[in-house]
């Protein structure tokens, strides 16, 4: 009686273990099988040059590395990337802040109306989205150009005109993934306590006062979170219009690294080159976000 006592608690105490890890288990599966095992492959493959087709893979070490840290045509990528992602964040960050706070705290009459028209264009997908602008580009009959001799300005071809592609590319996941942003942004503008506003319209405080020095603070972690799923997720977004409309084109002046790393891998079917592409872009945006971690949530105020 006195063991069986003894190994009550032991056996309570490891059940009370193996309950959460098997409620986690079903999700660790799915991560190990689609996320954790492509990433151990993608690494493997790094190393081999591949065609797909040829059933041994090459040992080449790190050949595909230094070719491509050595090419023009990645750090083309690479510049093109990181002007998708300064675009969008001000598209996608700074544009979306200020009409949250407009309509959360400046716009009385029809507030349900105007978020879900703001909405609208997120519950559409990326190929009608560049399908819809590929019309409004249209450099004879669009509405765009139209409108722009209309007003007596010039009409530049959008997506053949090195200047302006990726500007006109970043503009169609903008107005994709706006909606979602702004509705974000607008939880956390909402959650901010009414009466620090109302104390702030006693002291007399201007519109621009409360939003800089009472909502930004206290939204801080909201603006945290939409900043790093813009630069994460952005560049794989713009990857559907680059496909659709330009291919990389003109002369590469639309490709970035998610867009680069299919060319190296259906295109020009080199596997290899293609994986250490990928890894690369990996360690680039792990540092962003390593980054983000050390510097940008010092700063970042949370509730709780």
């Amino acid at each position: 009686m006195k063991i069986a006592r003894e190994t009550r608690p032991r056996f309570a105490a490891i059940k009370g273990h193996l309950v959460p890890w098997g409620c986690l288990a079903p999700a660790l599966v799915f991560l190990a099988l689609f996320t954790f095992w492509p990433l151990v492959s993608t690494l493997k493959l790094s190393f081999y040059q591949w065609n797909m087709v040829s059933p041994t893979p090459k040992w080449v070490g790190l050949t595909n590395y230094l070719e491509i840290l050595r090419s023009r045509e990645f750090w083309l990528a690479f510049w093109h990337t990181l002007e998708y992602t300064l675009i969008l964040l001000a598209l996608n960050l700074a544009l979306p802040y200020i009409t949250a706070y407009i309509l959360s705290r400046l716009v009385v009459k029809g507030q349900n109306f105007y978020r879900a028209l703001i909405f609208l264009p997120s519950v559409l997908s990326l190929a009608v989205a560049a399908v819809i602008f590929l019309w409004l580009y249209n450099p004879l009959a669009g509405p765009v150009n139209a409108l722009l001799r209309l007003l007596g300005l010039p009409a530049p071809p959008w997506l053949s005109s090195y200047g302006w592609v990726i500007p006109a590319l970043t503009v169609i996941t903008a107005w994709k993934s706006f909606g979602y942003n702004f509705i974000v942004l607008l939880a956390g503008m909402v959650a901010v306590p009414q009466e620090l506003i109302e104390a702030a319209r006693l002291e007399k405080a201007s519109n621009w006062q409360i939003f800089w020095w009472i909502i930004r603070p206290l939204t801080s972690g909201t603006a945290l979170y939409v900043l790093v799923m813009t630069v994460i997720i952005g560049s794989q977004y713009v990857f559907v219009p680059i496909q659709m409309l330009t291919n990389g084109g003109p002369d590469q002046a639309s490709t970035n690294l998610v867009f680069l790393i299919y060319q190296y891998a259906f295109n020009f079917f080199q596997a290899g080159k293609a994986a250490a592409a990928a890894v690369i872009t990996l360690v680039i945006f792990g540092g962003l976000l390593f980054l983000q971690k050390r510097v940008l949530e010092k700063g970042v105020y949370y509730e709780n």
